[in-house]
């Protein structure tokens, strides 16, 4: 998820990697640069329907990956094949718990969810306690987790599901970009079966961390110049239009007025999460950042967007994990992104109030 939250905290396990096609970032769990291990026979992998676009969600949950997760479960285009995590709003021990908490809630513990990067390729770990509490998703009575998380590295689950996929995957990262970036550095081979990648980060025009800089590229400013140079088909879900992905107070109360134990999880949340956005901004509610990359992959169309070329500062500490967008050509280099710009904001809220509305 993106934040909009200046405060951060230096995570104590946040010193400098090296060698990440190694041991990965410290976990001991190890990647093979030559195919890696076949999937465990334990996890029967999903093959999706033809009508259907198989994707992957690799977030840091997390007030609106929650939402993110639960409209990627309820809407029919997509087949969700598997949750990734990464360390982002809270450390990685903290969103992996969190995404196994959200699908118990949602009834889907058949979704294989696997850990993987705690920390960015070379920099050290921040996260924020301002915005989405010390445990990432404060503010409801979330179920414990049901189930376990997957004992293989998230890019390892992520590539035996891209190899399974009778289909290309689509991969919606909405946190820190660490884990798609060592996939593409481990396994470069399976770049062509990685249709698109639509993420959520960056800004044409503000920052939230920095006054330059978003926090999701902020954080991992390498890992985001590895996958805007990956050559994939991209679209950059960025502040320009999160910020207009705003579900008030009154959209709140309609997923409490659903009856159910998850609208009203929901809504909790989103009062927890709206308290930042009214002191920081004056907003009556909160941005919904991750889940606009979701519902862009389900509906195109539903986001105005246009193509570019987008370059990542990984060099200056002044402007670190700015997205350069040159809408005007004047490089001359070609565009390598599609950026999101506008939203239609009553139709978004509708996905999400039917998104929860699908769940007991």
């Amino acid at each position: 998820m993106d934040r909009d939250e200046p405060p951060v905290q230096p995570h104590p396990n946040g010193a400098a990697a090296g060698g990440i096609l190694a041991t990965v970032l410290g976990t001991g769990k190890r990647l093979s640069v030559n195919g890696g291990p076949a999937p465990p026979a334990a996890l029967s992998y999903h093959r999706s329907m033809p009508s259907r676009t198989p994707v992957i969600l690799d977030c840091d949950p997390g007030h609106d990956d929650a939402l993110a997760i639960t409209l990627a479960l309820a809407r029919p285009e997509l087949d969700l094949l598997a949750v990734t995590t990464v360390a982002g709003n809270a450390p990685l021990e903290a969103t992996t718990r969190n995404a196994l908490r959200v699908l118990t809630l949602l009834g889907r513990t058949a979704i294989p969810v696997a850990a993987g990067a705690p920390r960015p390729l070379v920099r050290p770990l921040h996260v924020a306690v301002n915005v989405h509490g010390t445990s990432g998703l404060d503010g409801a009575d979330l179920p414990e987790p049901g189930f376990a998380a997957r004992p293989e590295h998230a890019v390892e689950l992520m590539r035996a599901l891209i190899e399974a996929s009778p289909e290309p995957v689509t991969l919606i990262p909405t946190g820190p970009l660490t884990n798609i970036a060592l996939l593409i550095r481990t396994y470069p081979r399976l770049l062509e079966r990685v249709s698109r990648i639509c993420l959520m980060g960056g800004a044409v025009g503000e920052g939230n961390v920095t006054a330059s800089a978003e926090f999701n590229i902020w954080a991992d400013p390498d890992a985001a110049a590895i996958v805007f140079e990956a050559g994939r088909p991209l679209t950059m879900i960025g502040l320009d239009v999160t910020h207009l992905a705003l579900v008030s107070a009154a959209d709140a109360a309609r997923m409490a007025a659903l009856g159910t134990r998850t609208g009203r999880v929901f809504a909790d949340l989103l009062e927890f999460f709206g308290r930042f956005h009214r002191e920081r901004y004056g907003w009556d509610g909160s941005p919904i950042h991750d889940a606009v990359a979701v519902a862009h992959v389900a509906l195109p169309g539903l986001v105005r967007t246009e193509t570019c070329r987008v370059d990542i500062e990984t060099t200056s500490e002044l402007t670190r994990g700015r997205t350069v967008a040159d809408r005007a050509g004047l490089t001359g280099r070609d565009p390598n992104a599609e950026i999101g710009l506008g939203i239609d904001r009553g139709r978004f809220v509708d996905l999400l109030v039917g998104a929860v509305a699908a769940f007991a």
